[in-house]
């Protein structure tokens, strides 16, 4: 079985942190779940514009938060990516109803924001990103990514 390693790395700014993204995006397997770990403002839409654009699937400024429609769907050089926001839900089965089982079996990175609040209903194999603010009021943050297996270490 490959190796699974903990990468942790700082960002300053938002544009750091999309930059961060993109390098990210390089890392991923073809097929994944991701989850985008942290409080309210931590930067996860933020990491998510990087990553999406790392893939190829769309520019930065065409990436929002699913906050209100819960997922979005984008495509782009050969790249399907799912940005799924499940802040609003309370309850597993609201979750349910949205149909993740068949996303997760289709060929696509699947972020999920809030995601760890519904660990019954998510895949055993998943890469988790926790992103924490380095102090408050700031964009300084602190992006552990784990479960990546075989991590390039040259990111």
């Amino acid at each position: 079985m490959a190796d699974s390693r903990t990468l942790a790395f700082h960002t300053s700014t938002d544009e750091e942190t999309v930059d961060l993204g993109r390098r990210i995006a390089q890392m991923l397997p073809r097929r994944a779940v991701v989850l985008l770990i942290g409080n309210l403002g931590a930067g996860k839409t933020t990491l998510a514009k990087g990553i999406i654009h790392g893939l190829g699937a769309a520019q930065p400024d065409d990436v929002a938060s699913p906050t209100f429609t819960l997922i979005h769907e984008y495509t782009g050089a050969g790249r399907l990516v799912y940005h799924i926001d499940l802040y609003r839900l309370d309850q597993a089965a609201q979750v349910a109803t949205l149909g993740l089982d068949e996303l997760f079996d289709r060929e696509a990175v699947v972020l999920i924001e809030w995601g760890e609040r519904f660990p019954e209903l998510l895949p055993k194999d998943l890469i988790r990103i926790n992103l924490d603010p380095e102090e408050k009021d700031s964009e300084q943050r602190k992006i552990r990514v784990s479960g990546l297996r075989e991590a390039k270490a040259d990111v």
